[in-house]
């Protein structure tokens, strides 16, 4: 059996807990009132709606990060802010799964997403970075492994020649933040799911919902 100081340093993706298991909901952002409601930090607000509508207060500050835990249909789950900024995300999110000794398919992280029309969402249980800085951060601090499952929160492309940085730190015009408000809701409804349902059988479902929806709004302009 490994020491403790060692058991909390271990990162897999094996199941370890018997059900109910325990999730670590990890929303990307960055800190700050200059960056509420910016594109950037749609996974903050997708960790807010959810608490808000499991009534988990948001009201302490662990491993960097503001941070609340509660229960859901029975499933223990962590919620997590991380306030290092964007690009050092995986400082918070690295020590959050180890401290609580969690193997990685149980750490569902949330983050704006270019390549998906605004207000669309995608949940895979695995992926790349696909350039997105607070991913490569995340991934780092998990030792290199992207095997952990994440929501992909769609804020569509900078118009024309603009320079993706300052797109991504912009705030919604009225229309895309419509769009967002919407999204949140089926955001919160698909994590719902995945606590009560898990992962792989919520995710077919509300993909295949999310697929027409991206049909739909890929050629309308926000």
């Amino acid at each position: 059996m490994l020491p403790s100081r060692f058991a909390k340093r271990c990162f897999c993706t094996a199941t370890v807990f018997s059900d109910p298991r325990p999730w670590l909901f990890v929303g990307l952002g960055n800190p700050g009132d200059k960056f509420m409601g910016t594109r950037h930090n749609v996974g903050f607000e997708m960790i807010d709606a959810f608490a808000k509508s499991q009534g988990i207060q948001m009201d302490s500050v662990h491993c960097k990060s503001i941070f609340g835990k509660g229960f859901v249909n029975g499933a223990p789950v962590f919620l997590a802010k991380p306030q290092t900024y964007m690009n050092l995300s995986g400082e918070s999110s690295g020590p959050l799964a180890a401290y609580y000794k969690l193997p990685l398919n149980r750490v569902l992280v949330f983050h704006d997403d270019k390549d998906l029309p605004c207000g669309v969402l995608r949940l895979h249980p695995k992926g790349h970075h696909g350039s997105h800085n607070g991913l490569k951060s995340v991934i780092y601090h998990f030792h290199g492994n992207s095997e952990f499952p994440r929501l992909r929160i769609g804020i569509g492309r900078p118009p024309g020649q603009m320079d993706p940085k300052a797109f991504v730190l912009q705030k919604f015009n009225a229309r895309a933040r419509e769009r967002i408000d919407a999204a949140l809701e089926e955001g919160v409804d698909a994590l719902t799911q995945v606590l009560s349902k898990g992962l792989t059988e919520s995710a077919r479902s509300f993909n295949t919902e999310q697929k027409y929806k991206h049909i739909r709004l890929q050629t309308m302009p926000v």
